[in-house]
């Protein structure tokens, strides 16, 4: 073999190594994801496995760092990374780089070595997919966590005119406005959406249209809450891209995992109990809830039929965001309604919250959507 083909395998052996070990640690230390870490785990003991079949586990025999030009070759933003999500940007694709010269480099020795080299770069694209996704999730999953009380904004449950009533639940304290009018033209739905995503922007609070991510979007809303007969997860997530917050509604603990794979920050749980809002044949309680949160790796927020009289039942099955509709839009006085809300989510709330156990850790989920 020339040495110089020996020095590229050396060369890109050591970038693949280094970028599998960076991947494998995020997934071990940040994602906590034993399955993910031990894929990645596998996958660099196989790159040792193919360059001692190639006679090239000792390649650094015929290493030279002090005549390789290109040790002093920088890119200007090589020495930055804004966050854990660049640092696994950055390690993915010079993971795939060092794969495919290395892939190409075989071709000339080995076509059986360049067929595996392929087959790990394409996971490598599958594993960055998931570990960005996972990355992106938890960054959202870190602001969900400060969420507690959402209302669901409807102009008909309205008791006051509804731009009097956003400014009311807004003073009391409401994390998070959900646009809900099915029943508006386009445009005006659009309109009344960039009304609320300017008053939440104002008011530092998280404004999410319902059922439509194409206005979400156009309104500059911070995400859409989407039911199980809207537009799929996966397929809105193309409309929306990666950082926007997407919600969908469960009643299941099977829906809820679909939720999870289909890339859904959150989801939403119930109905808790009997409601006038959205009726319902079936109201699966507080035990679902309880299942929710034991399981899904993602926000889980209550909704149905709830009131400050109830919501103990919720944040005792470990619920630590709730979201309400009719109790706070029909009051009398919003704002105390929703002060009196949260000082009993307050009250409630398990002492180990707020964000449950299983919340940011992407578990089997990542790793079964991987295929």
């Amino acid at each position: 073999m020339k040495a110089s083909i020996a020095r590229m395998f050396d060369a890109n052996g050591n970038r693949a190594r280094e970028a599998y070990r960076v991947l494998e640690d995020y997934a071990r230390f940040v994602l906590a994801s034993q399955v993910l870490a031990s894929q990645i785990k596998a996958d660099r003991h196989q790159l040792a496995h193919v360059l001692q079949t190639l006679s090239l586990a000792d390649g650094f025999i015929y290493r030279d760092v002090i005549g390789d030009v290109g040790t002093g070759i920088k890119a200007v933003d090589e020495l930055e990374r804004r966050n854990l999500a660049d640092v696994v940007t950055a390690s993915a694709k010079r993971l795939a780089e060092a794969l495919r010269v290395m892939e190409e480099l075989a071709k000339t020795i080995s076509p059986d070595a360049a067929g595996t080299l392929e087959s790990m770069r394409y996971r490598g694209y599958t594993v960055e997919q998931i570990l960005l996704r996972a990355a992106r999730g938890q960054q959202q999953q870190q602001r969900l966590a400060t969420l507690r009380l959402c209302v669901l904004l409807t102009e008909s449950l309205c008791r006051h005119p509804w731009q009097q009533t956003l400014e009311a639940i807004l003073a009391g304290g409401v994390d998070c406005v959900q646009l809900r009018e099915k029943y508006l033209t386009d445009a005006a739905l659009l309109h009344r959406a960039r009304t609320v995503v300017t008053a939440c922007r104002t008011a530092g609070v998280l404004a999410i249209v319902n059922d439509r991510a194409d206005i979400a979007v156009l309104a500059g809303a911070d995400g859409v809450h989407l039911g199980q007969s809207d537009l799929p997860c996966a397929d809105a997530r193309k409309i929306t891209g990666a950082d926007f917050f997407i919600g969908v509604s469960t009643e299941t603990i099977e829906q809820a995992r679909q939720a999870v794979l289909d890339g859904a920050s959150y989801i939403g749980v119930g109905p808790m109990f009997p409601t006038a809002t959205k009726p319902k044949l079936h109201v699966v309680g507080p035990a679902y809830a309880q299942a929710a949160v034991a399981e899904i790796p993602i926000a889980c927020i209550a909704i149905g039929g709830l009131t400050a009289e109830n919501i103990g039942a919720v944040t005792t099955a470990g619920v630590t965001a709730v979201a309400v509709c009719s109790t706070v839009l029909g009051a009398e006085d919003p704002q105390a309604a929703c002060l009196k809300i949260k000082s009993q989510l307050t009250a409630t709330l398990r002492p180990e919250s707020p964000t449950g156990s299983n919340v940011g850790n992407p578990g089997n989920y990542w790793t079964t959507s991987a295929g």
